[in-house]
């Protein structure tokens, strides 16, 4: 079924799936009817799910370095994917967070493209506080409401300072996150005056009054079709400039929540995913070098 059949009632309930309570079984009954029946629903779902085999750099890509690391965090020990290039001693360093389905394959492959653009990235798993993140994504979706929201902000703001710390690092520490870690990467803007630049792709915004606490640099990711995020959107932008925080704010016309993940191939735009990430590198070159 070619994307352009699937309507922005689908995408919307997609959305409230992945950020809501709700079960499978309701998700595909709710699917069904506005897809025209269960045949239908069942060739749409998997285009708006993540299939985890795709990976655009591979674990074993020798332009790199991967690893399974353990620091501390305000939920005790935390457990993180680091990737750095192969070569070289010293690399500008980037916090990754995950969506709300925690550390998965994508965000370790996401991880590991960092690595091949010259930066130590560490890929954290926020769900370390409940056991780690589950295999199955609906598991994962279940246990993730169980997270205590101060905790991860706090192990994100520790995951900055180890960065920061590290023997491969140059002292200079980014952090970007997607979905709910968009919203996590403000937080940590927020709460980290060690953090060099900030970059969030479709993330909740903070409260606008904390703007003035940020001293990183900021870039703000948005899906045009985003009506969820993109609410707060000029808000928060009128906040950061009121705040004198350097920030860029970039819209992507006709996308969806989550058009950056590759793995989901109804929301994935490449086009609007390429121009993005050329940016977000381009702003974390500029400003951890």
């Amino acid at each position: 079924m070619d994307q352009m059949v699937i309507s922005q009632e689908i995408y919307d309930l997609f959305d409230e799936f992945t950020h809501s309570t709700m079960q499978r079984r309701v998700f595909m009954r709710r699917l069904a009817k506005l897809a025209g029946g269960t045949a239908a629903a069942t060739v749409i779902a998997p285009m708006l799910t993540c299939n985890y085999a795709h990976a655009a750099v591979a674990e074993n890509d020798p332009r790199i370095k991967v690893s399974r690391v353990t620091f501390k965090g305000a939920s005790g020990d935390v457990t993180g994917y680091l990737a750095m290039p192969a070569n070289g001693t010293k690399f500008p360093a980037i916090v990754v967070t995950h969506e709300n389905r925690g550390l998965n394959p994508h965000i370790e492959d996401v991880t590991r493209r960092f690595a091949t653009e010259g930066f130590l990235a560490l890929g954290v798993d926020y769900m370390s506080q409940i056991g780690g993140t589950p295999k199955d994504d609906d598991a994962a979706a279940k246990e993730f409401s169980k997270m205590d929201a101060g905790k991860a902000v706090a192990d994100g703001v520790a995951a900055v300072s180890y960065l920061k710390g590290h023997a491969n690092s140059n002292g200079k520490v980014g952090t970007v996150g997607f979905c709910w870690g968009g919203g996590m990467s403000n937080q940590i803007a927020v709460n980290s005056p060690d953090l060099a630049a900030g970059v969030s792709y479709y993330g909740i915004q903070p409260k606008a009054e904390e703007a003035s606490k940020i001293k990183a640099k900021m870039m703000l990711h948005y899906a045009g079709e985003d009506a969820r995020i993109n609410e707060r959107m000029d808000e928060w932008k009128k906040a950061l400039d009121a705040a004198k925080v350097e920030n860029q704010q970039f819209v992507y016309a006709g996308q969806q929540h989550g058009f950056n993940n590759d793995t989901s191939s109804a929301r994935y735009n490449k086009e609007a995913a390429d121009l993005a990430w050329s940016r977000t590198v381009d702003f974390f070159k500029k400003n951890l070098s």
